[in-house]
């Protein structure tokens, strides 16, 4: 008998929800598998809703004539899955949101997905300024799982099916054929022409070197590609939504200071399964361990910033250097250390660091549950507590 995946309630499924009572369209965008269709077909369920799944034949010749579909549904919110497959729908949506706007249906007309940034975005801003609100889905992150479950978030990765497997060797299946598919079919959709061992070589050297300085020329000497080859892959992992470019705090303090982007596989679980790293114990074994749980707190405490922070990290010249500066809408400026010991140390390089920058408070996340000082004005904290307040600023 087949058993049924548990549904995990997504945090942002409220906010998408509000998003509709104000903006005539949105998109909600991510990987694909990071849950999208699900959380769209549950916030259908709650109202009235037609879905479309636009890499079905059937559904998109139901979109021939967009403009007398969406007449016939006018009182419904219509789901379009994988939008980007159907480019030249943007065009047809302008003037359908613009006769409801005239017709006072002007919000919760749409709801589209996409699986990357890339096309939907460059459409949408051709034709859809002003009409549309854009959030982004990644999996299940630090406050969707219970406490107990934050190490097997970090070695399993936040995609559902990889996340809610039965044993560790079937995650990481389940990843290894989701990175096979991602490169063989998906990439090619976007219009990329890039070998798929190629960007397999490409993306895996990323996660050997989570979180260090992008150093295009090295990876290219690897590749055997010139350096603005590199550029260009790094550029497709990023809007596939696959990779995180975290820039340099730019701030003119009279230090030198490291320009460099740092590089992040945005997921965890794909960092692992690219280094055949089966369960916990390979991951702490392996060199990138210390790394990879950076990583994994960068992109959990980026993604839950509120709306209008900056995410940047600093280094001078001379090796002071604090993991991640999250700089907050109402001016506070978090200055972030990340460790995974459970009795965690900060070095004098971070003390220093924030001399330079003076930040409104000093932390250190680390893998335990507690909070508490470790002087200087430096506070532990765990990666859900700190989550928690950033959700609730």
């Amino acid at each position: 008998m087949m058993m049924r995946t548990p549904l995990i309630p997504r945090r942002i499924a409220q906010y998408i929800a509000a998003l509709l009572e104000d903006f005539p369209a949105v998109g909600l965008l991510g990987p694909r598998q990071s849950g999208k269709t699900t959380l769209a077909l549950a916030i259908a369920a709650e109202r009235r809703a037609v879905y479309l799944d636009l890499e079905s034949p059937d559904d998109r010749a139901k979109l021939v004539n967009p403009v007398e579909y969406f007449n016939d549904h006018a009182k419904e919110l219509v789901i379009l899955d994988e939008v980007h497959r159907l480019p030249e729908l943007f065009q047809s949506l302008r003037g359908i949101i613009d006769r409801a706007r005239r017709d006072r249906r002007g919000t919760g007309r749409m709801l589209l997905l996409g699986s990357a940034s890339v096309e939907l975005l460059r459409q949408s801003g051709e034709s859809l300024a002003g009409r549309i609100a854009y959030v982004e889905l990644g999996g299940f992150d630090a406050l969707e799982v219970p406490e107990r479950s934050i190490d097997r978030l970090w070695v399993r990765g936040g995609f559902p099916s990889s996340f809610l497997s039965s044993t560790e060797a079937v995650s990481l299946t389940w990843r290894q054929n989701f990175i096979k598919t991602y490169l063989e079919r998906d990439v090619a959709q976007f219009g990329s022409r890039v070998p798929a061992e190629t960007l397999r070589r490409f993306w895996t050297m990323l996660a050997h070197n989570q979180g260090e300085l992008l150093n295009a020329s090295k990876l290219a000497g690897a590749l055997g590609v010139e350096s603005k080859s590199v550029a260009r892959y790094l550029d497709l992992m990023a809007d596939l939504l696959l990779v995180r470019r975290l820039s340099a705090w730019h701030r003119n303090r009279g230090k030198r200071l490291v320009k460099s982007p740092k590089t992040y596989v945005r997921d965890s679980g794909l960092v692992h399964a690219l280094l055949r790293l089966v369960d916990k114990d390979d991951v702490l074994g392996h060199p990138v361990a210390g790394r990879s749980w950076e990583g994994f707190v960068v992109e959990a405490l980026t993604t839950m910033a509120p709306t209008g922070s900056e995410c940047c990290f600093y280094r001078t010249a001379t090796g002071e250097e604090i993991d991640l500066v999250l700089e907050l809408p109402r001016r506070e400026l978090w200055a972030i250390e990340i460790k995974r010991s459970s009795a965690p140390t900060v070095e004098k390089g971070f003390h220093a660091a924030c001399a330079d920058i003076k930040p409104t408070r000093r932390l250190v996340v680390y893998p335990g549950t507690e909070t508490f000082s470790l002087g200087n004005a430096v506070e532990a904290i765990s990666l859900r507590a700190l989550a928690a307040e950033l959700q609730a600023l």
